[in-house]
């Protein structure tokens, strides 16, 4: 897929924020765990739902879309996932928890996704392990298995969100009391944490460094609301900076947002917080800000793309440190096409201001990389054609149609 944008757009109006990607995911994995019928409201029609829904339904589930519901129901018949579209998406390892907790065994394909860094599952299988798992490596594939797992203290040795996640998960059907330290501090964990609990479970101070889990016996079924997608808030609200612009961003926590915040104001935004909306303006120059990548609470690595987009027109020099992933940069040859002026050495990047990038033809590598791409290409001179524009619809709602909306010239082709 390919799409069209012309450039030199200012962005104004009001925007509206779907539910958490990286929150519902795992949501809708944990779903496996009910007993009776769950009810995911607010759900964005994104290729990644998409591919997770039909995994739970390939085991056996039954999942009914209703306007922008997901009605999951019934109990898992199968335990090894289709191995086609367990590879295109990271998200599908979430499954393994779930299903070896409800049926004791699991066997799941190596998980893809975007191509930013080796993403290691060894925390994943360690916690599953320390549970009372058997692991088994073979033919790209895990294999796990459970009578049924015990509770025990489990220390993550990097706070990984999906390691967290993926244990918790398998903890809630657990004899006895997790503990998992060194956890995840992340808004998406805290938010998967509510919806176990809202299922039965017994999930507590989660969005601390030790998250205790209490098994049960079952669990029933909800009706739940994910939260807002701080990601995609973050990328509206540099789009609007980078244009220049004046827009509202509805349907926010602005708490989760704070780190985008900082930075925005610190280049010379205007950013003003209210209860569930942020309003972004700028009228002064960019000016150059240091950044480094780091886990929750600090700068999310999924806003490093859109900020080195932002920052190729600041009146200085900027610096980047991806300190998350080691392969966060493959963005950078396509800014270059643009006329961006941007030097790399290991894992940081130094962006030297220009008055203004120019369009080419440039292509999407990945999720985020399509985003910063879309952020260069509405502010620079001329038009852009972005191949593989695909790679964007994995988190992104009706992105086009949201720009659109504030004034941008954006086509598919």
């Amino acid at each position: 897929m390919k799409i069209l944008v012309s450039g030199s757009t200012r962005l104004k109006g009001q925007i509206m924020v779907n539910a958490s990607k990286n929150a519902i995911l795992p949501i809708l994995a944990a779903s496996i765990l009910s007993s009776g019928t769950v009810v995911i409201r607010q759900v964005p029609l994104i290729r990644d739902v998409h591919i997770i829904s039909a995994l739970i339904h390939q085991m056996g589930l039954k999942v009914e879309y209703s306007q922008d519901k997901l009605i999951i129901s019934g109990i898992p018949q199968h335990n090894v996932p289709d191995y086609e579209l367990s590879r295109q998406i990271r998200a599908s390892f979430l499954l393994m928890g779930p299903l070896l907790a409800r049926r004791g065994q699991v066997r799941i394909s190596l998980p893809g996704g975007c191509a930013i860094g080796t993403r290691p599952i060894d925390l994943h299988l360690k916690g599953f392990e320390a549970l009372g798992a058997s692991i088994k490596m073979t033919g790209g594939c895990v294999i796990a298995t459970a009578r049924r797992l015990q509770g025990t203290h489990i220390y993550l040795d990097f706070p990984s969100v999906g390691a967290t996640e993926n244990i918790m998960m398998a903890a809630a059907l657990a004899r006895g009391t997790t503990y998992i330290e060194n956890a995840a501090l992340e808004p998406e964990v805290v938010d998967l944490a509510g919806f176990i609990n809202c299922m039965g479970g017994r999930v507590s101070s989660a969005g601390s460094n030790v998250i205790k889990v209490e098994g049960v016996d079952s669990l029933a079924g909800t009706t739940y609301t994910p939260i807002p997608d701080r990601i995609e808030a973050g990328t509206y609200m540099v789009a609007a900076a980078a244009s220049g612009g004046d827009v509202i961003i509805n349907n926010v926590i602005p708490e989760h947002l704070k780190a985008t915040t900082a930075k925005l104001i610190e280049s010379g935004a205007q950013v003003e917080e209210q209860a569930d909306a942020i309003h972004v303006s700028r009228w002064q120059e960019i000016r150059p800000v240091y950044i480094k990548t780091l886990p929750y609470p600090g700068f999310p690595t999924d806003m490093q793309a859109q900020f080195m987009a932002y920052l190729c027109a600041a009146r200085g020099s900027s610096i980047v440190t991806e300190s998350v992933f080691e392969n966060r940069f493959m963005h950078v040859n396509q800014l270059l096409r643009m006329g961006a002026q941007i030097t790399t050495e290991g894992r940081t990047a130094v962006i030297r201001g220009i008055p203004q990038l120019s369009g080419a033809t440039v292509k999407a590598t990945d999720l985020r990389a399509g985003a910063a791409l879309l952020i260069a290409a509405m502010t620079a001179n001329g038009q852009t054609i972005i191949e593989e524009s695909e790679h964007i619809d994995r988190g992104y709602e009706n992105i086009v149609v949201k720009l659109n909306s504030l004034g941008a010239n954006i086509y598919h082709m």
